[in-house]
Formats: C-alpha cells, sequence, structure tokens
C-alpha cells in the first residue's frame, strides 16, 4: 500500500504542472466554459490515479515477464528460436499497445487491422534483429545508421502526406504497454550474457523498434499509393452540470476497458503459457506479479479514459483558441512550456527512468533524465507548433535532427546511444497523441493550414529530441570522466559521476 501511495504522489507530482499550466490557460488566452474545465480536472485526476496503478503494476508484472522470458531466450542457445520468439513477442506487444488504436483512426486510406498489423510485423522483425544485435555484439550506432538511412530513402518514394504519419508511428508504438516489457527483455538478455557490455547491450531494444513501424508504413504508403491521410476532428462534448462531466466519464469508461481487456489478453497469454513450460516463478512471485496485472490493466483503463475524456477535447480548444486570437504566436512558448512538464506525466518516461538509475548504478540519475527528456521534448513542441503556424517542411527539421543524433552517436559512450534511442521512442507515449497532437490539430485548423502534412509530425519530433539532449548530456558526462580521472588510467565500470556537479 505504501508503494502505491509513493507512486500515486509521483505521479500528482508529474501531472500537477501540466494541469495548472491549462487552468491559467483558461484563465487568460483561452476561456473555456466550466463544464469544458471540470471535465479536463476530472481527466487530471484519472490521470493521477491511472499512472500510479500502472507504473506499480509494470514494476511488479511486466517487468519480471520481460526479464524472465529474455534470460530464458538466450540461455537456450538456439537462434532460430531466438529468433521466433522475438518476432512473436515484439508483434503480441504491439498489438496490445492502445496508441496504435489512435494513429489507425487517424489514416482513412489504409484499413484498421491492416495497418495495426503492418506496424506490429515491423516491431516483430525489429526486436528479432534487437536480440541478434545482443547476441552477437553488434554496435547499435552502426545498425541505426544504416536503419536511418534506409529509413530517408525510403520517404522519399512514399507519398508526401504519408511521411508525417509514418515517422508519427514509430513514435506511438512504443508506448505504456510496450516499454516496459521490451525494457525489461533487453535487461534479461544481457543479463544472461554476463559480460562487461551487458549493461550497454541491455539499452537499445526500444530503440531498434522504434524504426519498424516507420519502415512498415512507409512501404505500404508506397504500396497503398494512398491519394490522402485524413484525420479523426477531436469533438468537445457539451457538459453544463457536474452530472454531465461525470456521465461522459461513466459512458467512455466500458470503452477503454474493453480495449485495455483485450490488448492484455496476449500478454496474459504469453505469461501463462510462459509460466506453464519454464516453472520460473515461485508461488508468492506468481501472486505478485497477477496482482501487478490487475494494477496495470486498472491503471491503464483509468489512464486512457482520463487523457481521453479530459485531455484530447481541451487540447483540441487550447489550439484553437489561441491560433484565432490575436497573439497566436504565443503557441510558441507556451508549447515550450506545456512540452516541458508534460513528458514527466508519460507513463513509460518513469519506468525507464527507473530502470537507467538501477542499470547505471546511479550514474545517470532519474533527475538528469528527466531534465535531459524535458529539455528536448520542450524545442520539440515549439518546432512542432512553428510548423503549424508556418507550414514548414517536416523533412527541413527530421534530416538535420537524426543527422546531429547519428553524429554524436559516435561520439558519445556506448550505453547513452542506448538510452539515448530508447528514449525518443518513451517520450513520445499517450500524453503525446491524446493532448499534443489534438493542441496541433486545432491551431492548424484555426490558421488554415493541411492538418495531414503540417499538424502530424508532432509526435515524431518528440521522439527524435531526447536523441540528442541525452547524448549531449553523455558528452557532458564524457568530458566530467577525464577531468575526474588521469588521462593514465582507466574508469572503472562502476565509477559514478554526478552529471549535476558544478551545474
Amino acid at each position: 500500500m505504501d508503494k502505491l501511495k509513493e507512486s500515486i504522489k509521483e505521479s500528482l507530482s508529474s501531472v500537477l504542472p501540466i494541469t495548472i499550466i491549462v487552468v491559467l490557460l483558461s484563465i487568460t488566452f483561452a476561456p473555456m466554459e466550466i463544464g469544458t474545465l471540470a471535465l479536463f480536472l476530472t481527466g487530471a485526476v484519472l490521470l493521477i490515479v491511472g499512472m500510479g496503478f500502472f507504473q506499480l503494476g509494470a514494476e511488479m508484472a511486466m517487468t519480471p515477464l520481460g526479464q524472465g522470458v529474455g534470460g530464458r531466450l538466450i540461455k537456450s542457445k538456439n537462434l532460430f528460436f531466438m529468433i521466433f520468439v522475438g518476432f512473436l513477442m515484439g508483434a503480441i506487444i504491439t498489438i496490445s499497445e492502445p496508441d496504435l488504436q489512435v494513429l489507425a483512426n487517424q489514416v482513412a486510406s489504409i484499413p484498421n487491422p491492416v495497418l495495426i498489423w503492418t506496424v506490429a510485423i515491423g516491431v516483430g522483425i525489429f526486436l528479432a534483429i534487437a536480440v541478434l544485435r545482443i547476441v552477437f555484439h553488434i554496435s547499435l550506432s552502426n545498425l541505426l545508421l544504416i536503419f536511418y538511412l534506409l529509413l530517408f530513402i525510403l520517404s522519399f518514394f512514399s507519398p508526401a502526406t504519408f511521411t508525417a504519419v509514418a515517422f508519427d508511428a514509430g513514435g506511438v508504438t512504443t508506448g505504456p504497454m510496450t516499454v516496459p516489457f521490451i525494457m525489461a527483455l533487453g535487461v534479461g538478455l544481457s543479463a544472461a550474457r554476463s559480460d562487461k557490455d551487458g549493461t550497454n547491450d541491455s539499452f537499445g531494444l526500444v530503440a531498434l523498434c522504434s524504426i519498424g513501424p516507420i519502415m512498415m508504413v512507409l512501404l505500404l504508403g508506397i504500396f497503398y499509393h494512398p491519394s490522402e491521410a485524413t484525420y479523426a476532428a477531436t469533438v468537445v462534448p457539451t457538459v453544463v452540470t457536474t452530472h454531465d462531466v461525470a456521465l461522459q466519464f461513466l459512458t467512455s469508461l466500458p470503452q477503454y476497458a474493453e480495449e485495455v481487456a483485450i490488448s492484455m489478453l496476449p500478454v496474459a497469454c504469453v505469461f501463462i503459457i510462459f509460466q506453464l513450460i519454464t516453472r520460473n516463478y515461485r508461488k508468492r512471485q506468481l501472486l505478485r506479479m497477477v496482482v501487478g496485472f490487475l494494477y496495470t490493466i486498472l491503471g491503464l483503463i483509468l489512464f486512457l479514459t482520463g487523457v481521453n475524456v479530459g485531455f484530447a477535447p481541451v487540447g483540441n480548444l487550447l489550439g484553437v483558441s489561441i491560433a484565432e486570437s490575436d497573439f497566436k504566436w504565443l503557441l510558441l512558448p507556451i508549447g515550450i512550456i506545456i512540452g516541458y512538464y508534460i513528458v514527466k506525466a508519460e507513463p513509460a518516461v518513469q519506468v525507464l527512468n527507473e530502470q537507467v538509475e538501477e542499470l547505471t548504478g546511479g550514474t545517470i540519475s532519474r533527475k538528469m533524465m528527466n531534465l535531459s527528456l524535458s529539455i528536448g521534448v520542450a524545442c520539440a513542441v515549439a518546432l512542432a507548433l512553428l510548423r503549424v503556424l508556418t507550414g514548414i517542411n517536416i523533412y527541413w527539421i527530421i534530416i538535420p535532427g537524426y543527422a546531429i543524433a547519428l553524429v554524436l552517436s559516435r561520439l558519445v559512450p556506448t550505453v547513452f546511444v542506448g538510452i539515448a534511442f530508447d528514449s525518443g521512442g518513451v517520450a513520445s507515449g499517450p500524453m503525446t497523441s491524446t493532448f499534443l497532437l489534438p493542441l496541433a490539430m486545432g491551431a492548424c485548423s484555426a490558421v488554415g493550414g493541411n492538418v495531414v502534412t503540417d499538424a502530424f509530425g508532432i509526435v515524431a519530433l518528440v521522439a527524435m529530441s531526447p536523441l540528442i539532449t541525452i547524448q549531449l548530456m553523455g558528452l557532458i558526462y564524457a568530458h566530467k570522466s577525464k577531468a575526474v580521472v588521469p588521462p593514465t588510467e582507466a574508469l572503472p565500470d562502476d565509477t559514478v559521476v554526478d552529471l549535476e556537479e558544478d551545474s
């Protein structure tokens, strides 16, 4: 119970800043009806409680399951079996990802099941590649360079209206369901390998899995030749009384409960089959994991109901109100502030930060991870809203951005490459797709822009920004390591450098 209270307290500190910002905007530049504000505040409460349950559930169930599967996988020493299980787990966990449904609804030119299965196959293929990378000690930076060059070549053959959607796919696929399991799988694989590079190689699975959806959606765009990709406009419901507010959430709750139950079913099947075959978990741990799965399900239901019913309509309304006013350029500083705080409310971000701090023995602290991610996402949201206001082509941002990230990957310590590229997938979760994307869409509609080419891409930019900021943190770490250790001495593996010193 104490852990649950602690988890909810952490989620409160993450969600409270963004709630205060929206309330202040509703008083100043974007007035909204009391009913709409009540809708948002109720959503915030569900978000806080949902995040608390989810984080604790992921720690109790998803993490040990991923570590168990990863450990058993590498001990089997059967290459074909590793590839098959890696592919299967990647596909199953992706179909379980709620954010993927959001993306599928935006692309009207391709049937939802086709898009979902295409993305799932992409993640499956690249999770298998990620497993092979750990087994054969292949350099992550080399793989990233090759695959991202291939992505940009493919993107030039894909329809222009499809490029932003494809890059958004890489961000939304690695969400709250996918990240805890895939990261834990990497930890299990690397720990079972038992060598000095194990910790470094435990990161990078999410990074590679983010590439699969982009590549497959680009190929799908080429194959289908879609003439246009439309989006489902966010509608602000009419609410007058507190009863209306409660009704909005109560009527939506069964829908998201069904979505989460269907999403969790494949994962639960994997858990049951794995336990029956391996007997990996003892009775006490088994019971703890079952409770963890229940917490995860409850947390996701509350979280998704909160963001979709309370946050998405308000995000759209804010975008429209500010863009239609005489102060539309205020979208940029407002975007910076919202971006800085919103990433802390992503459920998978805290899971990643905890694992990073634990695996690096405190060398890379949660505080520094949060700061780097916040700065990166703040810049990304500002650039995305600049695109909305000016119509700048997304290539002018993502090509230089990824070029910088790939150059940095050759200069920083290996562990930072994996952490940075993993962070990209983690930062762009449900808060981005259900609050920032509607905000950009609302603003784009208000200024008369093309929603498909100008508003889409915000998820892609949010996913790209940590690649640069986390690796810059890596450069600071490397510089301070040299300052601490004389040139003639080697830096021990367990050296802890205070990254916040002198800052």
